[in-house]
């Protein structure tokens, strides 16, 4: 709480202490971008730019709608340019531009830069990075990466995020984030989302936004911040699409392809796409154990090896009518299937102080499950005049369903004896399925000269039902049921309403806050333990940000937020899973949620190099605790909440021109971790200060080939109880269009130099555990694309849900 007064006060202080914030008499410029069809161009880029000079004297964004809107107080001669992807550029007469003058451009026409058949996309050679006052936006359309990978590889490069080996998203050193697809989230557990973004082409992808602390319009869910994919939105004939096909090989050969479709005609657009992909890889796992007995240390050393494939399938279909110029209405439907196998096989040695003869556990795990996911949103927004007061509202609902079959067959013997070999078998089924209901509304109203209001309800209902059933055999008998079975049903609800005013103490000191309120209410009952427990609380989540323009090459960015992040379903239920018959995992329904308070302080320089300093503080923090018992010789691992945790981070972007045809994108980030909690009879206070660093380098090569060159290395850090020791890779890709861009052929190698190693330990009080993983990292994809396009020019919109709860599903 010190801490969180000190940020605060610091803020106070900051505001009081700046001067010349009078407000003065303000110049608005207004209009309308639209293109040769009179649709609206969105996201265009509007500058005044000094006739003289040809220096950026001020410049806006327009809007969904193509509406814009300049303010400044500054005194020039100036002309109104405008540029868009795909269009050409538009300058207007030179003007007079002074304080008080109000000027309405009206609609302003500009036309496709290049139409039909014959178009030729032009594409640069790295990923641009923009940074604004709430988010940083990396453009990754047409780099060599992003034509030869998937969307999940490509999040992880991005500046301040790590995709771990189980595919877990973590931004700035924590995990939690919530991802986003066109602001809308995604609706899916963190396993389904790593599948889903991996079978989606990363092609499709025009940007990335990367929200580290976002605002009260936000769903207060999620501790690390918001992670927005933007989908291209091209301006082409009246049928665009694209198909493409490839295979990953990396030990095994994983096939991937895929389909989209855009089609116009009047008020209507549509767009579909259908992924299908496999994904898999060998998961080769070394762990030693100690354990401290009065006789000695018993040693047990594992080998194993883990076969996973993931065949994903998934369809999304989106549907917009204009019902006229001012109000739309969009359907989207989104349908997802998947079927898994894991098989492990492991072979651990024990040695027992006393005995002269070594034990062995061969273990034999066989895993089958399959999912099915719907989901179905109704969207409708509306423009109720003329200066930007707008309403939209979102209506979803969610079902999935997932069943999983697991046989653990375990056989274990003494010395070279095996003719005595004792057998056993656990049989693991598992059914699930949830139902998510969510209706919202949001509202914004222009007030004053350049204020925003910003307000909105929200309220989610969530069933899930998480059936566990464990079978037991010994010597070849027959099957019993297991006490450790479980039926779990989870009920959640939760209202929401915030408000948010958005304005500007001078021209060159801006500022938002909001103020988020939620209620929950949460029932977990344990059907076969016949325990019910219900959680109702109120929080309230305040958030503000300060953009300081100290010159029009430096900037201050500040922002402090305070987040919640609820336990997932399936954590919550307490069931029993068997590793091995040494090794189990169990759910917690104590678990409670997790809350954050975040600072950020963003220093931007000409627009381009950015330096940021960051600073978290969670209670309650979830964290995998591991446990052991030293009489049986077992391991027990499960999710709890700690008492503390906090992140101090530091982050570097520092882009590189070295030739016209090379260019270099590096970014550094420090993080200092500290975990704090009782921990059983022990207290656990581990910290370390930890680091990563990036650099990634486009190359513009003859004949028309780009190549680009990413090497990363994350140093030593903590995670809880464990230490992970540093370990590094690089990736490479090389491209070629040809026929005007219509095929492109692409080549990926990752991990080349199969150097992305895992070697981590445990030394916690009577913990004195090690391991050592490798996953089939090291691989090569094949990708080629076809695409085509015909009919009449138009723009595509899409619409996709509103919350955040599948995001907890697994």
């Amino acid at each position: 709480m010190k801490t969180t007064n000190l940020l605060f006060l610091t803020l106070f202080t900051y505001l009081f202490g700046v001067s010349n914030l009078a407000a003065k008499d303000v110049s608005r410029i207004t209009g309308k971008i639209i293109d040769q069809n009179e649709q609206a161009v969105p996201y265009a880029n509007v500058a005044l730019i000094d006739a003289v000079s040809g220096h950026l004297v001020d410049g806006a964004v327009s809007d969904e709608n193509g509406v814009f809107l300049i303010e400044s107080t500054k005194t020039a001669k100036v002309k109104l340019v405008v540029s868009s992807i795909g269009f050409t550029s538009f300058e207007s007469e030179v003007f007079a531009l002074a304080p008080g003058l109000i000027k309405a451009f009206g609609a302003v026409s500009v036309q496709d830069e290049m139409t039909g058949l014959d178009e030729v996309t032009v594409k640069s050679t790295r990923p641009e990075i923009i940074i604004e006052a709430d988010k940083t936006t990396i453009n990754v359309e047409g780099t060599v990466m992003a034509e030869g990978s998937n969307a999940l590889d490509v999040i992880g490069r991005s500046p301040g995020i790590y995709v771990d080996q189980d595919g877990i998203i973590n931004l700035n050193g924590r995990t939690g984030a919530t991802v986003m697809i066109n602001d809308r989230p995604t609706y899916m557990s963190a396993t389904d989302l790593a599948n889903f973004l991996r079978a989606m082409p990363a092609d499709n992808i025009k940007s990335i936004e990367v929200i580290n602390n976002p605002s009260a319009r936000f769903d207060a869910e999620g501790s690390a911040g918001v992670i927005n994919i933007k989908l291209k939105k091209n301006t082409v004939d009246g049928m665009f699409g694209n198909i493409q096909a490839g295979s990953l090989y990396n030990g095994q050969w994983l096939p991937n392809t895929g389909v989209a479709l855009n089609v116009k005609k009047g008020k209507w657009s549509t767009n579909a796409n259908l992924n299908y992909n496999h994904f898999g890889n060998f998961n080769d796992l070394e762990i030693n154990r100690n354990f401290s007995l009065p006789e000695g240390i018993s040693k047990f050393s594992q080998d194993s090896r883990i076969t996973t494939r993931n065949k994903n399938l998934f369809f999304n279909g989106a549907a917009n009518y204009e019902i006229n110029a001012n109000q739309n209405i969009a359907i989207n439907v989104q349908a997802s299937g998947s079927d898994d196998s894991d098989d492990s096989k492991s072979l651990t040695d024990i040695i027992t102080p006393g005995l002269s003869d070594v034990s062995y556990l061969d273990s034999r795990n066989d895993s089958r499950g399959t999912g099915n996911r719907i989901f179905a949103n109704l969207h409708y927004d509306a423009k109720l005049d003329t200066l930007g007061t707008k309403i939209s509202s979102d209506i979803d609902f969610t079902r999935m369903n997932s069943d999983s079959e697991s046989l653990l067959t375990n056989m274990q013997w003494v010395g070279e004896n095996t003719s005595q070999i004792l057998n056993s078998k656990i049989l693991t089924l598992n059914d699930m399925y949830y139902n998510i209901f969510t209706a919202k509304v949001d509202f914004v109203k222009p007030v004053g000269k350049g204020n925003t209001i910003e307000t909105g309800v929200k309220g989610s209902w969530v069933k899930s039902d998480n059936n566990l059933n464990l079978n037991k055999s010994q010597e070849e008998g027959p099957f019993i049921p297991d006490p450790s079975s479980n039926s779990f049903i989870y009920n959640e609800n939760v209202l929401a309403a915030y408000i948010s005013y958005k304005g500007k103490f001078s021209d060159k000191l801006s500022y938002q806050v909001g103020l988020r309120g939620e209620h929950s209410d949460i029932t977990g009952n344990s059907v076969t333990l016949n325990q019910v427990k219900n959680q109702k609380y109120f929080n309230l989540f305040p958030s503000a940000f300060i953009q300081h323009k100290i010159s029009d090459n430096y900037q201050i960015v500040y922002n402090v937020n305070r987040r919640i992040t609820r336990p997932n379903y399936r954590l919550l239920n307490p069931f029993v899973y068997y590793i091995d018959p040494l090794t189990t995992e169990t759910g917690n329904p104590n678990l409670k949620p997790q809350y954050s308070n975040n600072f950020e302080m963003n220093h931007v320089v000409k627009g381009m190099y950015q330096f940021t300093l960051g600073y978290s503080e969670t209670e309650d923090a979830f964290m995998q605790v591991f446990m052991q018992n030293e009489d049986e010789r077992t391991t027990t691992t499960f999710t709890d909440n700690f008492d503390k945790t906090r992140n101090a981070n530091f982050r570097a972007i520092i882009p590189v021109d070295i030739k016209e045809w090379w260019a270099v994108s590096n970014m550094v980030q420090v993080n200092y971790n500290q975990y704090k909690s009782q921990i059983g009879d022990d207290y656990l206070n581990n910290a370390n200060t930890s680091f990563m660093v990036r650099s990634q380098h486009n190359f513009t090569l003859p004949m028309g080939f780009k190549a680009e060159v990413m090497g990363i290395y994350l140093g030593p850090q903590i995670w809880g109880q464990g230490q992970i020791s540093g370990f590094g890779w690089v990736d490479a890709g090389v491209t070629k269009s040809i026929l005007k861009d219509k095929i492109t052929l692409s080549v990926n190698g990752t991990d080349i130099f199969r150097t992305q190693v895992i070697k981590a330990k445990i030394d916690f009080a009577a913990i004195d555990t090690n391991f050592r993983q490798y996953r089939s990292n090291q691989g090569v994809r094949f990708t080629l694309k076809y695409n085509f396009s015909k009919g009449e020019s138009f723009r595509v919109k899409s619409n996709s849900g509103s919350s955040e709860e599948r995001n907890r599903l697994d």
